[in-house]
């Protein structure tokens, strides 16, 4: 794990990963608000082939609100970004930006806790053995 980042490594293919993330972000009350498909932007773009790569884009809206509300800066951060990356065909590294690392403020700092709190909560769900999440079944 790098710095700033909650981090698992999921022994699923990344369409079965990415399933399962937005399943344990809406258990925590995180929506996906935005997601690229890095893999394909830099195909199309570029003409350049490398492994599959997401980023969702994920927010809790309750938070996000109080936050902005107290700093509108705050916005240059969100949403929290969740990387999916397939380093093979059956194993995908998840990783989350830590908000303490990226919301150092002192006025946000209990918000930041809950953030920093729920989005654990998301890593650790990801990480205990369990039956996956299929695509499709997840709004």
């Amino acid at each position: 794990m790098r710095m700033g980042e909650l981090s698992v490594i999921l022994d699923q293919p990344l369409e079965k990963a990415e399933a399962s993330v937005r399943h344990a972000l809406k258990e925590q009350g995180f929506g996906v608000l935005t997601e690229i498909d890095v893999a394909q932007v830099f195909k199309d773009k570029l003409d350049v082939t490398r492994r599959p790569l997401k980023i969702l884009g994920a927010c809790n809206p309750v938070m996000a609100n109080e936050a902005i509300s107290r700093d509108i800066d705050v916005a240059l951060v969100l949403p929290c970004n969740v990387v999916l990356d397939a380093v093979s065909d059956t194993q995908t590294v998840v990783s989350i930006a830590d908000p303490m690392t990226i919301m150092p403020g002192a006025d946000l700092s209990d918000l930041v806790d809950q953030a920093k709190k729920r989005l654990a909560a998301v890593v650790e769900t990801l990480a205990k053995p369990g039956p996956t999440v299929e695509p499709g079944l997840v709004d």
